[in-house]
């Protein structure tokens, strides 16, 4: 991988395209809080209208659980949620492993990290829990010590995002949730097309490449596996809305 400033995608590039997109970052500015998030007024009209223009090939696959992603407005989107551990149609209950004792266990041990510790938070996901040290970067090596020795014991996998560490089942990652759903209709015959911002996508850009497809990165240059960028959040729903109001 390498450093390099990536070419902005064509318009072109949607046509025919499975699109999968990242959430936190990607189509929204990343909040302070995991509860800080605003999606506007426009974004879920927007993407109804793109994924009517793409014939359905339109997931959202995110880091969130799949209960937040649909309480945030997203329930009748197809949905992969947790790093692809979960996953859901619209209108249909969601299809998951359920939650392990050991993460339990991580979340109490977070808490009690946490509790002293202005700007250090705890996110309770369905099926895993995160650290968060946005609010307190200076915590993030300790935070990190933690959850790498959280994992070692409980037999996890620890998920570094951006200031963030998650404790998780293995098995699965963006790049096998691209897989999966690449296998099945809706998605199955377009061109994949991932659109994310953080290491935590890098999976989900090889296999849309490893498909025949592309990668688009959001945010500045860096080692990745994409093949195009967009510098910021809005400029990711400039280009899908125009990829929705194309007529070809």
């Amino acid at each position: 991988m390498l450093i390099i400033d990536l070419p902005p995608p064509p318009p072109a590039l949607l046509s025919g395209a499975a699109l999968f997109l990242d959430f936190d970052g990607t189509l929204t500015p990343i909040a302070e809080t995991p509860d800080g998030v605003v999606l506007g007024d426009d974004l879920l009209p927007m993407l109804h209208g793109l994924r009517a223009r793409l014939d359905g090939r339109l997931a959202i696959v995110s880091g969130r659980s799949i209960a937040t992603l649909r309480d945030l407005g997203f329930g009748d989107f197809l949905l992969a949620g947790t790093h692809g551990l979960e996953f859901a149609r619209p209108g249909e209950a969601a299809d998951a492993p359920p939650r392990l004792a050991a993460i339990d266990a991580v979340e109490e041990a977070f808490q009690v990290f946490a509790q002293d510790k202005v700007g250090v938070l705890v996110e309770r996901k369905s099926i895993s829990v995160g650290l968060h040290f946005r609010g307190a970067p200076d915590w993030q090596q300790a935070a990190g010590d933690l959850a790498d020795a959280l994992a070692t014991q409980h037999g996890l996998s620890v998920q570094r995002g951006k200031m963030l560490f998650e404790l998780r089942p293995g098995g699965a990652d963006k790049g096998s949730a691209v897989t999966q759903l690449m296998r099945e209709a809706p998605m199955k015959g377009g061109r994949p097309v991932f659109i994310g911002d953080d290491v935590t996508d890098e999976e989900g850009f090889a296999a849309a490449v490893d498909h025949g497809g592309s990668g688009i990165l959001v945010g500045p240059p860096r080692h990745t596996l994409a093949t195009f960028s967009l510098e910021q959040v809005a400029d990711v729903r400039h280009y899908l809305a125009e990829g929705a109001a194309r007529s070809d």
